[in-house]
């Protein structure tokens, strides 16, 4: 009992169900419950441009071999393409296979403001990505000063100071993850307050086949490409389970980052390649947003009884395999290169954005949680592939390797 009462993953869950009772209750309590969750993250946030720094810096100061590391970018961004073509094309097919838009109303949703969305995909560019996205800025910069410190005879002692903070950052966020009940209460208490249950229930069959393709996509896709390495998706969901429930409480995918990224050192991946694939992988392989968009996309169609021909769902898929790529770099996120995605389309009308509001928010989940695992398989993917992966070090994560046995075998060369 006493392990239990001690276990993150027991607060995190009873501070999820406790926030939706307190939003279903007491909706107006719980919508002010909404800072609780904001400020969680925005801490959490914190850690996460230095964490990039220091590991990625430090990651390719100590791998030698410079051609390496572009070979692993390289590699990373054709997973991404690939990875991300797929989910869209499943989420176009189950979205014309089981057709969610058909028999809503679209007037559903009376007075629903989407000016801010339509002037959003108006201003929609690549420049945005990179001057609002910092995670990439940042990435850049450090990969340039994990080069210069590689190549400077005398930074030792700069890689010393880098080390130690490093050490510090990483039990400052250690601290900061015992809060993380906090903020899963604040999130979902606002959720439930806001929207209300009820919001769910005219759009419940879309939240249900984007939902259920997410899952088609995580257990089959990705379960497929770790299975190509012999690795289970099931003890590795079971190895992420506290964050991925904070995910699930806040969210916000960005909320786990930092505690994602020494989860798969820790499992054996190695420094460099969870530094350089997961901050790329937040803004080039979301796989839960792009699922989202591309059934979101046909389901608007099928709410204004619009038959795209094939020429036009080609054109979406083409237009959503850009657009969807900038959706992190983009104040509005998901949202805003939706509305991007229908004004170039120019065949299904913007002001259906209104009929998503409402359950948005719900979805929103679906998506950080899928974003948040494809980015995990993606970097043991990588990893595995550049033979920059210690087995041993997962199984004992796993907890497949008695702790015992492993120090009598380092310390008494026991074989």
């Amino acid at each position: 009992m006493k392990k239990l009462f001690t276990n993150l993953t027991f607060w995190v869950l009873t501070a999820i169900a406790t926030g939706a009772l307190l939003g279903h209750f007491k909706p107006d309590t719980a919508i002010e419950m909404k800072v609780l969750g904001d400020k969680f993250i925005w801490v959490v946030k914190l850690f996460i441009l230095p964490i990039i720094f220091l590991t990625i810096s430090l990651g390719i100061s100590g791998m030698g071999d410079l051609k390496k590391v572009g070979k692993v970018g390289g590699k990373a961004l054709i997973y991404f393409e690939v990875v991300t073509t797929f989910a869209l094309l499943i989420g176009i097919f189950i979205a014309n296979l089981i057709q969610p838009g058909k028999g809503v109303i679209a007037s559903g949703t009376p007075g629903a403001n989407v000016d801010q969305y339509r002037e959003g995909a108006q201003s929609f560019s690549w420049m945005d990505i990179f001057s609002e996205n910092k995670t990439i800025q940042v990435l850049l910069f450090s990969i340039l000063f994990g080069i210069f410190l590689s190549k400077y005879a005398k930074s030792k002692p700069i890689i010393d100071i880098l080390t130690k903070a490093s050490k510090v950052v990483f039990k400052a966020l250690h601290w900061v993850m015992i809060l993380a009940p906090i903020g899963a209460f604040g999130g979902m208490a606002y959720t439930i307050g806001k929207h209300g249950i009820g919001s769910l229930v005219p759009l419940g069959k879309l939240m249900i086949s984007v939902c259920t393709t997410m899952a088609i996509f995580i257990f089959a896709v990705l379960g497929y490409i770790l299975n190509y390495y012999k690795i289970s998706l099931w003890k590795f969901l079971k190895y992420i389970r506290e964050e991925l429930l904070i995910v699930l409480g806040t969210s916000s995918s960005e909320a786990a980052l930092p505690s994602l990224m020494e989860k798969l050192e820790r499992m054996g991946c190695s420094k460099p390649v969870v530094g350089l694939v997961v901050p790329a992988g937040y803004s080039f392989n979301l796989d839960g947003t792009t699922i989202y968009l591309s059934m979101a996309t046909l389901f608007l169609a099928q709410v204004f009884g619009i038959q795209l021909s094939l020429e036009q769902i080609i054109t979406v898929i083409g237009i959503l395999m850009v657009t969807s790529k900038g959706a992190a770099g983009v104040t509005g996120s998901g949202f805003v290169v939706l509305a991007s995605t229908l004004s170039a389309l120019k065949v299904i009308p913007i002001e259906g954005l209104a009929l998503l509001l409402g359950v948005d928010r719900f979805m929103s989940e679906a998506r950080a949680i899928t974003n948040f695992i494809g980015n995990g398989v993606a970097t043991i993917f990588l990893a595995n592939n550049e033979g920059e992966f210690d087995r041993k070090k997962m199984e004992y994560a796993f907890g497949h390797i008695d702790e015992t046995e492993d120090i009598l075998k380092d310390n008494f060369n026991i074989k």
